[in-house]
């Protein structure tokens, strides 16, 4: 097993060493039993992932406030369940980049493929290109941050959470959508079942400053934005609207 660990500059109180990791030389199931085997209080708080070349559940299922740097793309599932880790992938994504994602945040410096974030329950999920279909499918808590576009049926039955998008949006955005907060800046080709636009109240623009500037986002205002959500016609059946369902 070939890590090696490169010292980065020392604290007052203990040294801590960044861990580089090489899928060139080494297997995923290697990586991921070593991020498993994390225990609270390891020093081994930074990490660098070499040549994913597209491989498949990099990074799944980190329970540790650790940082993983992934120098290059990734395929399906990348950092799913994650929670707690600070991981930023530095190429794009395949798809179901944080699903079911906990807590903790997730950089996409890329595109990134279908269901990012799918059913993801808390942290940020940062992407800085363009998202395909299925964005935010089904998230119950997660906050997503997409710089590009996304693509169709994005927040379909989305519970809760927040999706911004500084781009534009596909059809059928928020679908069947329960109570997230869908913020676009650009157009949208068509709005789902039960979504409509809705008022921009001061406490919109608040949580949405506050979800831009966790991004890191400079070039955008609040005030940029409209919020879509839910009209809340389908919480109970009623057969005046069964088209609709």
């Amino acid at each position: 097993m070939n890590i090696s660990n490169v010292a980065t500059a020392p604290s007052r109180e203990v040294s801590f060493a960044r861990r580089v990791f090489d899928l060139g030389e080494n297997s995923l199931r290697e990586l991921n039993q070593a991020l498993h085997k994390l225990t609270p209080g390891s020093n081994e708080t930074a990490w660098e992932v070499l040549h994913p070349r597209g491989s498949h559940s990099v990074a799944v299922g980190v329970d540790q406030p650790v940082s993983i740097d992934v120098r290059g793309s990734v395929g399906y599932y990348c950092a799913g369940m994650n929670d707690g880790a600070a991981i930023t992938v530095h190429g794009s994504a395949g798809p179901g980049v944080g699903e079911n994602m906990m807590s903790g945040s997730i950089v996409v410096k890329g595109d990134a493929s279908q269901y990012a974030g799918a059913t993801g329950r808390g942290g940020l999920l940062v992407i800085e290109g363009n998202a395909s279909s299925r964005c935010g499918i089904s998230m119950k808590g997660i906050d997503i941050v997409v710089r590009g576009n996304i693509g169709h049926m994005s927040a379909f039955m989305a519970q809760s959470g927040n999706l911004v998008v500084l781009g534009d949006a596909g059809d059928a955005l928020g679908d069947s959508i329960y109570e997230a907060r869908l913020f676009v800046r650009g157009k949208v080709k068509s709005l789902g079942a039960d979504c409509i636009a809705k008022e921009m109240r001061p406490e919109h623009v608040e949580l949405l400053q506050g979800l831009l500037d966790r991004a890191g986002i400079k070039d955008a205002k609040p005030e940029e934005f409209t919020r879509y959500g839910s009209a809340r016609t389908l919480y109970n059946f009623n057969i005046d609207n069964a088209d609709a369902y």
